[in-house]
């Protein structure tokens, strides 16, 4: 395309929005409205899928160890374990360590348990991670057959449970986000077909005297685009202060909470090409097919 005309098509393009500025606002604010639901549903998605992933990873499985177990058979043990299929990494952890941990995690309380430590009642354990938290409930099966594991323990009921919760509610976020879309679609689709049928008349004096489908939709491509493009401008500002706002508010509140939203950065970064991307082509595509019908002349 000769630059003569990519300009003529861009110069149109504009002229046509200034023409038309009430229903160029009425589509700018289509786009602003449900770009900015698809935003926020976007950051609570990505967010509930980083904390379900969090908690999924602090699955893990303890296998405690019979205390009439020789220390030569721990290392034939842990070796057994290492190469179950799905198993990822074993730690042993002695007794000791199992108290001290107990007594860190209960805070104050745990003090109470500071006398324990010359008669201490734990059993010797290994520590298991899966590659995927879902084997757990296997790999905790397996072990369990083993010779000298007097117990296992991963939250058997409670882990199944967060599996399940977890998964519905990425797939209702999902369903969510794809509905939001087709539904900006169809709106801002609604929307351009009203801009482009007051011009209907101009669209088919065009192709009475000659001019080329092609000629006709530029302009109307590069119109859509911008609308979509200026409808993500307050979404992305909205998601990139919002979530700066709301990030520093609940992870202080969280501060102490072994679970954190995503940092700031990259996520906003990310989220802001997303919408533009997604305004650009809505846009796009709204434009397309309202002007196609025009073309049958």
């Amino acid at each position: 395309m000769k630059s003569r005309t990519l300009k003529r098509h861009f110069a149109e393009a504009f002229k046509s929005l200034g023409r038309n500025g009430w229903m160029s606002f009425a589509s700018v604010s289509a786009v602003t409205v449900t770009l900015l639901l698809v935003g926020v549903f976007l950051v609570v998605l990505l967010n509930l899928n980083h904390l379900a992933s969090q908690i999924e990873g602090d699955v893990e499985i303890r296998a405690y160890i019979d205390r009439t177990t020789k220390q030569s058979e721990y290392n034939d043990l842990q070796q057994k374990m290492e190469q179950i299929p799905n198993v990822n990494e074993v730690k042993f952890q002695s007794k000791e360590d199992g108290l001290q941990e107990l007594i860190k995690s209960l805070g104050d309380e745990g003090k109470a348990f500071s006398s324990l430590k010359n008669e201490n009642p734990l059993p010797d354990a290994f520590i298991i991670k899966t590659k995927k938290p879902q084997d757990t409930s296997t790999v905790a099966s397996e072990i369990e057959k083993y010779d000298h594991i007097k117990k296992v323990d991963y939250g058997q009921g409670t882990v199944e449970r967060l599996f399940k919760v977890t998964g519905v509610a990425r797939n209702v976020g999902l369903v969510l986000i794809v509905g939001l879309i087709f539904t900006a679609m169809f709106l801002i689709s609604n929307t351009i077909k009203l801009t482009i049928l007051s011009r209907r008349k101009e669209i088919e004096i065009m192709k009475l005297v000659g001019a080329t489908n092609g000629f006709i939709r530029w302009p109307y491509f590069i119109e859509g685009f911008t609308l979509g493009l200026m409808g993500s401008i307050i979404p992305i500002l909205v998601v990139i202060f919002g979530y700066e706002f709301l990030h520093g508010q609940v992870n202080n509140q969280l501060d102490t909470v072994f679970v954190k939203l995503l940092p700031v950065y990259p996520m906003v970064l990310q989220l802001s090409i997303m919408l533009a991307v997604i305004g650009g082509l809505i846009g796009v595509w709204g434009s397309m097919t309202s002007v196609r019908k025009f073309l049958k002349v």
